[in-house]
Order: C-alpha cells, then structure tokens, then sequence
C-alpha cells in the first residue's frame, strides 16, 4: 500500500472501518464522536503507512493507532480519570457471573455504561490485552491505579449484570 494512493486508502478504509468504528465506541460512548476518532486515526494510518514493519498484524498495527486515537481523545477532553473513586463501586456485592447466556452485545453495553475510566482501563486490559504496565504508561497513571480502575469497573459490572438478570426473570 503506497502512500496517497486513493484506491488503496479506499479499500483499506472498507476492509477495516466496521471494526475499527466498534473499538473506537468501546471507548467514547457517542458514536459520532467515535466515528471523527476513527476517522482521525485512518488519516493517521494513512500518513503513516510507510512506518509499518511486518513484525506483527497489519490489523493489530491500525487497532494500536485507533486506540491511542481514543485515548488522546478522551485525554483532551480530560474526561479519561475522572470518575476514578465513583460511590457505586466501593460496597458492591460479590455476585457470581450474573448469567451465562447473556449476549455480546448486551454485555458491550453494560461495558459501556461504566464510568469512563473503568471503561478504557477495562477495555484495554480486557478486551485488548495490554498489561497493567502498559496500561499505566499509556494513560499516564501508576500501575496499581490501573489495577484499582480494572478491580472498580468488573465489581461494577457484577453489579450491572446482577440488575440486568433480576430484570430477565
């Protein structure tokens, strides 16, 4: 893939948009806010295309760009730790997993619904599969502070999920 190439940015974009659009509102809630932040990291794929080496995926290298995207997203508008000690999460009860059967896209939404610093540390590390130690570099926080938001977001979610299956019944 040569650089300004229209055709092949145009395939590029088709190939990979759906998914990239996906990873980029798994951090930013408002999907058309999501959509400019994947949009912003294409042009960034494609300013950079020259840059890839084949030592992993090409895919891995675009998802890579698009969530460090988000992430300077959410850092501009300093929203990324601003609910690092929510009230909800302190006394939550230990439910077991709250349903086995629930959806993907349910629990995409349950995940999206959550304070949005547990949401990108969860995502991160959950979804991603970053470490806490490269979590903690990218955002800019301790390594414990990582592990604290990641323990805060899955309590919650037991929660979110323990509500969700009472109202299934």
């Amino acid at each position: 893939l040569k650089r300004e190439d229209p055709k092949a940015q145009r395939s590029l974009y088709d190939k990979y948009s759906a998914r990239m659009l996906g990873l980029c509102c798994r951090y930013v809630a408002d999907e058309m806010l999501a959509e400019d932040v994947m949009i912003e990291g294409f042009l960034k794929v494609f300013g950079k295309i020259d840059q890839f080496n084949s030592d992993g995926s090409f895919e891995g290298w675009i998802r890579r760009i698009m969530v460090n995207e988000a992430l300077g997203y959410l850092r501009k508008q300093k929203r990324l730790l601003e609910d690092t000690l929510s009230d909800d999460a302190v006394n939550i009860p230990d439910y077991q997993l709250a349903d086995q059967n629930i959806q993907a896209e349910e629990l995409l939404s349950l995940v999206g619904r959550l304070p949005t610093g547990y949401k990108t540390v969860f995502n991160l590390y959950a979804i991603e599969g970053y470490a806490h130690t490269e979590i903690a570099d990218l955002l800019g926080i301790t390594e414990s502070t990582s592990k604290s938001q990641l323990h805060r977001a899955r309590a919650m979610l037991q929660k979110m999920l323990g509500e969700w299956q009472k109202k299934k019944k």
